[in-house]
């Protein structure tokens, strides 16, 4: 009798990384990427596409090399959520999305009142501030990008990888250097980051790579869901330093960042930031853009691989192993009013959305520069923060700002408000979001006041998750869902009790559960109505939703 053959296996399929399957592309956008430097655009913006239009742009170059220019198209007016997923000849305006970098959060007077003139100018007096402290314009024309360039160059600030697969901005903690909670001021390791950040071998990447860098107490800058971050910690013999995150993300397959358990000194942070950017170059899934992202390798390899793969093949030394630093749950924001290491304050203030106009942002760096302020900052909260103040000056600045429709003081609703752009310009988005949200925190104030607790709310679009919906307390996913008629139309999946720091997670999802946008306000308000009745005393909105009765989120 033979003996029974064995089931064969399939090979596994390439997954595109460099230095196990070669680098021959396996997909369109590898095969852009490959064919020339991708910044190489920006010449043909300035000698061709600025001088013939829209229209004389070659679509390879519209996508996807813009991105690299931190340049999308937005998305045509008035075209409902049932568009999107169309084409983007479409879904496309002849207007664009621009992203400008503030690496750190880093702004002075003299740039914010630059930016607020370009945006007067150039961008239908649009500013946006975004939860990764960039600033983004919109109605941007093809031919006056050259005359952006120009303004924001003379003012040390640029465009580039501001979107594409390459390293983004880096996310920094907007009071580094002046902070009495600080443990370590990380600017030094940013700046010489942003020396090396748009160099050739990054700029081919298989996705996006985030980065985080923060030596606050306060762990401001989200580290849990950026592919790499750094956290202050004080070691016992080595003194301060960093613990160092790496694969986190949120989209549509949300994974926490986790600890390499190693100690990384202020000297070291650069070359690690780049090796472990140069492992996700070499390594990095490039068959499928749905796994391209970071996450997804170290997954795969584990922490401790990753860590050893890091130390031996790249770096060329061990990282001394580092404490844990311990989780600031809540108040990682700088909103009102706090005490500088120099007896100074700063003031943190919060636009509704992170919303501003042109001709607001002008009159903020006049106002701040009248009390003595020359340096601003952008929060990954979409705040503005005002450094260096007089204590003296505090009250009256704080009056002024309020007249400008900047609160230092916000309602518990309004401050933890998130949203990200949405259908208005968004060629991904299926929902309206920010005219929502702004109705929601009106609604919210006049039924509940200023509530006693926390309490963050995020409104997004489509499952990118631009506004973090999944680490918040009521986390809104906008797609279309049938009415009672059978009909499409906006609406939302709802997530509950997600947080970051301990016990982090991504909310609770009900089986089944969809809110109409018609009907949104009505449930925020009846969530938080249950919760304020229900809860125990001292407990938060995430631990009320952990144990709360499912009709009673519904």
């Amino acid at each position: 009798m033979s003996a029974p053959t064995k089931p064969r296996t399939r090979p596994k399929k390439s997954e595109g990384q460099w230095l196990i399957d070669g680098s021959a592309p396996l997909n369109h956008d590898e095969e852009i990427k490959q064919e020339s430097p991708v910044l190489d655009v920006k010449q043909r913006v300035i000698d061709v596409y600025s001088k013939g239009g829209f229209d004389s742009i070659d679509r390879e170059d519209l996508y996807p090399r813009f991105k690299w220019l931190g340049l999308y198209t937005q998305r045509k007016q008035n075209l409902g959520g049932e568009f999107t997923g169309e084409d983007n000849s479409v879904l496309e305006d002849k207007y664009f999305m621009m992203r400008i970098r503030f690496d750190g959060g880093i702004c002075s007077t003299a740039q914010a009142r630059a930016v607020g003139e370009l945006s007067r100018d150039y961008a239908r007096s649009t500013v946006d501030l975004t939860d990764r402290q960039n600033i983004q314009f919109h109605w941007v024309r093809i031919e006056n990008v050259p005359a952006i360039w120009d303004t924001l160059e003379e003012h040390g600030l640029n465009t580039w990888d501001a979107c594409g697969d390459v390293p983004r901005v880096i996310l920094g903690s907007p009071v580094a250097g002046i902070a009495k909670d600080e443990i370590i001021d990380a600017t030094p390791a940013i700046r010489k980051i942003q020396q090396i950040v748009t160099d050739d071998e990054f700029q081919n990447l298989p996705r996006k790579f985030k980065t985080a860098i923060s030596g606050n107490a306060r762990q401001d800058v989200v580290h849990e869901i950026n592919d790499l971050a750094f956290i202050g910690v004080e070691h016992p013999e080595l003194g301060p330093g960093f613990e160092c995150y790496v694969g986190g993300g949120l989209s549509t397959n949300p994974m926490l960042a986790q600890s390499l358990g190693a100690f990384v000194t202020l000297e070291q942070v650069p070359d690690v930031w780049a090796n472990v950017v140069r492992i996700f170059r070499d390594y990095g899934y490039r068959r499928l853009r749905n796994r391209a992202r970071l996450k997804f390798l170290v997954k795969e390899w584990g922490v401790e691989k990753f860590r050893r793969i890091l130390e031996e093949d790249y770096l060329g030394y061990a990282l001394a192993d580092g404490p844990k630093a311990p989780n600031n749950l809540v108040d990682r924001d700088h909103i009102g009013v706090h005490e500088q290491k120099d007896g100074n304050v700063y003031i943190g203030v919060k636009p509704t959305l992170g919303h501003m106009s042109g001709e607001q942002l002008i009159a903020l760096a006049d106002l701040a520069e009248q009390y003595g302020v020359t340096d601003l900052r952008f929060t990954p909260f979409k705040e503005v923060l005002l450094l260096g103040v007089e204590p003296e000056d505090v009250e009256k600045l704080q009056s002024d700002l309020e007249q400008m429709g900047l609160y230092s003081k916000p309602s518990e609703f309004r401050r933890g408000l998130l949203s990200c752009t949405g259908l208005e310009y968004c060629k991904l988005a299926h929902v309206t979001t920010k005219s929502r949200a702004i109705e929601l925190a009106d609604e919210l104030e006049e039924r509940f006041g200023d509530l006693d607790s926390p309490i963050t709310i995020s409104l997004n679009g489509c499952p990118n998750a631009c506004a973090r919906h999944q680490v918040s307390d009521i986390g809104l996913k906008g797609q279309m869902v049938a009415n009672e008629d059978g009909e499409k139309v906006e609406g939302f999946q709802v997530h509950l009790g997600g947080t970051i720091g301990e016990g982090a997670n991504f909310g609770r999802k009900l089986r089944g559960h969809k809110v109409l946008s018609t009907e949104l306000t009505d449930y925020v308000m009846r969530v938080v109505q249950h919760y304020v009745d229900k809860r125990e005393d001292g407990e938060t909105f995430r631990q009320w939703v952990a144990r709360a009765d499912e009709d009673d989120l519904r």
